[in-house]
């Protein structure tokens, strides 16, 4: 979601910032399951006002009525003094105490949220279909789960506490101010003010920046990823000036956001730490102006008590200037984190289930135990239901599919594969034989035609029921943190030790896993970097077997391993399409020559099908594809 859309809903301008109304009380609604803490935390703000004011308050009592008195008189008595000193210590620390308990409950309500939002997160993403995945760099998805949550983090646990904080203390103060000296009171208006015209120049300008910058750090990020992937092409092609001169740009456009941004926040503190200096001195020339003039009453005491009542006013309103930067760029982290959230997910309308099955009296009946036939429920309208066996018959009727509007890439596609039947794809890159599998998966729907399974629309079957009827080996193979086991297991959650093991018999495995330092217990990182391709590819044949398939998948397997490796990986395959229906994207036409029929695609069409020998007769272009001296790309 690099660069993001505009803004959705209502906002208004605070200090000259846009402020998303909208964004923000729907990030409030995840503060709802910490209501109680939230509601300690607001009295506790009260508490820490409270003991502010009543503390600058207190400055007057104590100068006018404890210390004064005692100047000048030859047998002064400190009992009262003392008393007065107490309690003032008493008063602090109840600001302290107040502080201390609100900022805590702060950083555990913050982390909490944090953690809700990173799993609704990740709990979506998990229903999103392929085409957003493919539409979205891996850096940019990431800078969801980093950089936009840490933005919300310090939102949370320290700006909008710190502003709300703000907010009590400026409003008791100003009361405070008002009862203590009206004159006073006006001038620290008036400075106020000028302050307030000062952060909206300034905070206005800054804000736009540090949107941007959200936006820069993700486009930055998926920069990175591609090149992480890629390194072994960039070095190949001796990419690597090229490459440096693309991070550059991606860089140069962060640190111009992040600078402008960031200087105009920055110069804001300064400045408005000398305005308050300024006033400061003002407030203490005036009202010793007022005390000799004997004008409203003012006392000493009065005035030390208003120099401190007008830098608790001061300081707060310094305090929201800075924090509306940090308030403003959550938000937009926010906002791509909700972004995320509004994608819509995978939908699935099927209803046909996929269940174990047994033979009672003729008929096939549902049973909770893995007997090794498969049926699918097909519950009906008139509350009866069917069953019917999962053989592995497939068949494409007149499909049409695009993954753009109006851009198709499949042509009038029909094809069937019986069950048992090998049935092989061959063409060039491009020409749509992976794009077939995708969909006989449902990882796209299709834009026209049908696809049937067993005779049934598999728009009527469950997406999890249909994959997990359908078993696939990548060519790029994807292995996890975890052991060898728990890499095979991944096919099947409930497979025991023994039929990961027999599986990985199946796949041509257990030889090389057996000698490794700790056999199938080996634990695994960094997606199998300790392994050769060959024998992570066995490793992905055996998460497939394990789960026990009627239809299998084959996508390229072997087309990026070495001839010696392939025959051993071909013998895992050969066990695995035993008795299954299967269909094989051949990158090699020699793996393809035992394929019960051969679909040779061109631009999305079929335009030849048949047996090896048939296609060889008919010299067409598979002939020429098979007796040239090259291979296919």
């Amino acid at each position: 979601m690099m660069g993001g859309r505009g803004p959705r809903g209502g906002s208004h301008t605070a200090g000259g910032m846009k402020f998303d109304k909208k964004t923000f009380w729907r990030l409030c609604s995840y503060f709802k399951a910490y209501k109680f803490r939230l509601f300690i935390v607001v009295l506790c703000i009260f508490a820490s006002a409270f003991a502010g004011v009543r503390g600058s308050l207190f400055l007057k009592t104590l100068i006018d009525d404890h210390i004064s008195p005692l100047i000048g008189d030859p047998n002064p008595v400190y009992t009262g003094l003392a008393a007065a000193i107490a309690l003032m210590a008493v008063i602090y620390l109840v600001g302290i105490l107040s502080n201390f308990l609100f900022n805590w409950l702060m950083v555990t309500v913050s982390q909490g949220i944090l953690r809700d939002i990173r799993n609704s997160m990740f709990h979506h993403m998990q229903k999103l279909p392929i085409s957003y995945f493919d539409t979205h760099t891996f850096g940019d998805t990431m800078s969801h789960y980093t950089n936009d949550t840490d933005t919300l983090r310090q939102m949370i646990s320290q700006s909008i506490p710190q502003t709300l904080s703000s907010i009590i203390t400026v409003v008791s103060v100003f009361v405070a101010m008002i009862t203590t000296s009206v004159y006073m009171t006006a001038l620290v208006i008036v400075t106020v003010l000028f302050m307030a015209l000062i952060t909206a120049k300034f905070g206005s300008v800054s804000a736009k920046y540090f949107v941007g910058q959200q936006r820069s750090i993700g486009k930055m990020n998926g920069y990175v990823e591609e090149m992480i992937n890629g390194q072994k092409v960039v070095k190949v092609f001796c990419h690597e000036e090229e490459a440096k001169k693309g991070f550059d740009i991606c860089n140069e456009e962060l640190c111009e956001n992040g600078t402008k941004a960031n200087v105009y926040a920055n110069v804001l503190m300064p400045i408005m730490g000398n305005l308050g200096n300024l006033q400061y001195a003002l407030i203490a020339i005036v009202g010793g102006a007022l005390a000799i003039g004997g004008v409203g009453g003012i006392s000493v005491g009065i005035i030390a008590s208003f120099l401190q009542l007008s830098k608790s006013f001061t300081m707060p309103i310094n305090q929201v200037s800075q924090q509306i930067n940090s308030i403003i760029m959550a938000l937009a982290g926010a906002k791509r984190i909700f972004e995320l959230l509004d994608e819509q997910p995978e939908t699935d309308d099927g209803y046909v289930t996929l269940v174990n099955a047994k033979t009672v009296n003729g008929e096939l009946a549902e049973t909770p135990e893995h007997t090794g036939t498969w049926a699918w429920k097909h519950p009906h309208s008139d509350g009866s239901v069917t069953y019917t066996e999962l053989t592995g018959d497939v068949q494409l009727f007149n499909v049409d599919f695009g993954y753009e509007p109006d851009k198709l890439v499949l042509h009038d596609i029909s094809l069937y594969a019986k069950p048992g039947q090998k049935v092989a794809f061959v063409g060039a890159t491009g020409a749509g034989k992976t794009t077939i599998t995708n969909l006989i998966n449902r990882f796209y729907d299709l834009d026209d035609g049908k696809i049937r399974y067993d005779n049934i629309n598999i728009n009527k079957i469950k997406k999890d029921d249909l994959r997990r009827s359908l078993g696939i080996v990548l060519q790029d193979v994807n292995l996890f943190t975890g052991t060898v086991m728990d890499n095979i297991r991944y096919g099947k959650l409930d497979a025991t030790d023994e039929e990961c093991i027999a599986a990985a018999k199946i796949a041509n495995a257990d030889g090389f896993i057996s000698r490794l330092p700790q056999g199938y217990d080996t634990m695994l990182s960094g997606d199998g970097s300790g392994l050769s391709q060959g024998q992570r590819q066995l490793i992905s044949i055996a998460r497939a077997a394990v789960a026990d398939p009627p239809v299998m998948i084959l996508d390229e397997a072997t087309s990026s391993i070495d001839t010696r490796t392939e025959a051993i990986v071909q013998k895992g395959m050969d066990n695995l399409m035993k008795g299954r229906t299967v269909f094989v994207i051949a990158h090699r036409l020699s793996t393809v020559r035992n394929s019960d029929v051969i679909m040779v695609l061109d631009a999305g069409r079929i335009i030849e099908r048949g047996t090896h020998e048939q296609l060889i007769a008919e010299h067409g272009k598979y002939y020429q594809l098979y007796t040239g001296a090259f291979e296919l790309d």
